[in-house]
Parts: structure tokens; sequence; C-alpha cells
């Protein structure tokens, strides 16, 4: 389950998690967001130590800057308070785990 998170919330929720957090940059208007946001729930669910949060870019627009988003939907993958990977676009749940570094393979 995702936690929507605001410019607020984002220090304790991202930056100072102990645990990974993947960080679904979006838009309600986004039709790709709204595409790949099942596959990021999967993903979530499948790797426990994952945290799921979403930031609408319209809403929270410092943040969107903050870490350069360009387009959306954009994935950052944050460990310990630093993005560490990154995907771009709706792809399939394999290419984003690859993308993340979150595959086996």
């Amino acid at each position: 389950m995702s936690t929507t998170v605001t410019e607020q919330s984002f220090e304790q929720e991202v930056l100072q998690s102990e645990t990974p957090v993947l960080v679904d940059f979006w838009a309600e208007w986004c039709g790709p967001c709204h595409a790949v946001s099942p596959i990021l729930e999967r993903i979530a669910d499948e790797h426990d130590e994952l945290k799921l949060v979403k930031v609408n870019i319209d809403e929270e627009q410092e943040l969107a800057l903050r870490y350069g988003v360009q387009s959306i939907p954009t994935m950052i993958l944050f460990k310990g308070g630093e993005p560490a990977a990154a995907a771009i676009g709706a792809q399939p749940k394999g290419a984003l785990e690859r993308a993340l570094g979150l595959s086996d393979s």
C-alpha cells in the first residue's frame, strides 16, 4: 500500500527512512501513471523491505524540481536518504525492477 507524501512529510517518510523507499512521481491526469501504479504496488508487495510513496507533481512542484523530474511517471528509489536508482515511463514489471535494481537477474 502506498502513502502520499508532501513537501512537509517527504523528509520523514523518505529521507529519514531506514528502509528503501520507492517514490512514484505522478499526476492525476497522467494515463501512464495510472497504468504503472498497480505494477508498483505489486513490486512493493513482493519486496517486504520496500516502502512505496507517491508524490503528486501538480501539488508538490518543488519536490519534482528538486529531483529533476521532467516527465512522468518517474520512479526514484531512495536508499539511506539518497536517490539510488530511477526509472522513467510506464514499463513492464520486470523492466522496472531491473531499472531500479530490485531484480535478482
